[in-house]
C-alpha cells in the first residue's frame, strides 16, 4: 500500500488531533467520525508502537474509505513511549494498556461522534491481547474484534470470555504466532473466524499482505458493526488468496 494521497477519502481530511483524558493525564489520538451508519473502530497498536504506526495507518485509511471512523490511539504518554524506547518498560504491561483502551472507549462512547455507534477493536501484536481484555471488560459496547499477528497468549485466561465476534489474521510465514493464534482460537467461544495470509511475515510487509489484511479486516468490522447488516453468519478458519509473497526488501 502507498502513502497517502488524492485518492484518500474525505474523511481522511476530517481527521482530528485529540487528547484522551485519564487521571488528570491525557494520552494523544487521532479521530476520524464514521460515514452513515457505520461504526468506530479503536486502534491498540503493539509493543513499541503507536498511533503513527505507518501500517494501521494504511489499513486505518483503507477502513475509512469503507465509511468506518477510526481511533488511532497512543496507550502511553509520550514520556512513558519516550522511556520504553530504551527500556521496554511499558510494552508488555497488558494491564495498564488495557485500562487505557477502556478508558479511551468509554470516553468515545459519551463524544458526540460515538453516540449510538458500534464500536470494534482492531489489535496488533501485544495490541491483540489488550483488545481481548477490554472486549471483555466491556461486552455491551464492543460489537467486533480483529487481531493482526498478535500475542493473543497473553489474554487466553479470558478468551472463554470474550463476546464479540473475532477475527484473527496472522502470517503464514509467521509460525511462532500462528501457534498461539491457533490455541487462542480454540478457546473463544464467540462467533469467530481464523484467516492466514499466505507468504505474510510478522509484520506482513511483503506485497499485497497488508491489503490482505485490510480487506479481510474491513469486512468484518463492516458486517459487525453496521446494524443493517449485523447477524449475517461469518465463522470458520481459512487461508485466503493474496497477492503477498516472500519479501524482497522492505
Amino acid at each position: 500500500m502507498g502513502p497517502a494521497s488524492d485518492r484518500d477519502p474525505p474523511s481522511a481530511s476530517r481527521s482530528r488531533a485529540i487528547q484522551v483524558p485519564f487521571n488528570a493525564r491525557h494520552l494523544d489520538a487521532d479521530l476520524v467520525p464514521a460515514r452513515g451508519p457505520a461504526g468506530i473502530v479503536l486502534f491498540a497498536h503493539g509493543s513499541g508502537s503507536g498511533r503513527r504506526s505507518p501500517r494501521n495507518r494504511e489499513v486505518a485509511r483503507q477502513f475509512q474509505r469503507l465509511g468506518l471512523g477510526t481511533l488511532l490511539l497512543d496507550l502511553l504518554e509520550a514520556e512513558e513511549a519516550r522511556v520504553d524506547e530504551s527500556t521496554a518498560s511499558y510494552r508488555f504491561d497488558i494491564p495498564l494498556l488495557t485500562g487505557r483502551l477502556i478508558r479511551a472507549t468509554e470516553w468515545l462512547r459519551a463524544r458526540p461522534e460515538g453516540v449510538g455507534r458500534r464500536l470494534g477493536y482492531f489489535g496488533a501484536s501485544t495490541g491483540g491481547a489488550v483488545a481481548l481484555r477490554a472486549a471483555v471488560a466491556h461486552p455491551e459496547e464492543v460489537a467486533a474484534v480483529v487481531l493482526r499477528g498478535a500475542r493473543s497468549d497473553l489474554a487466553d485466561e479470558v478468551a472463554r470470555e470474550v463476546r464479540a465476534p473475532t477475527l484473527i489474521l496472522v502470517g503464514g510465514e509467521d509460525p511462532e504466532i500462528r501457534i498461539l493464534n491457533e490455541a487462542t482460537y480454540g478457546l473463544l467461544r464467540a462467533p469467530k473466524r481464523l484467516v492466514v495470509v499466505p507468504g505474510a511475515g510478522h509484520l506482513f510487509e511483503e506485497p499485497g499482505a497488508l491489503e490482505a489484511v485490510a480487506r479481510e479486516a474491513g469486512a468484518w468490522f463492516l458486517r459487525h458493526l453496521t446494524p443493517a447488516l449485523t447477524g449475517a453468519p461469518i465463522a470458520g478458519s481459512a487461508a485466503i488468496p493474496s497477492a503477498a509473497r516472500r519479501p524482497g526488501g522492505r
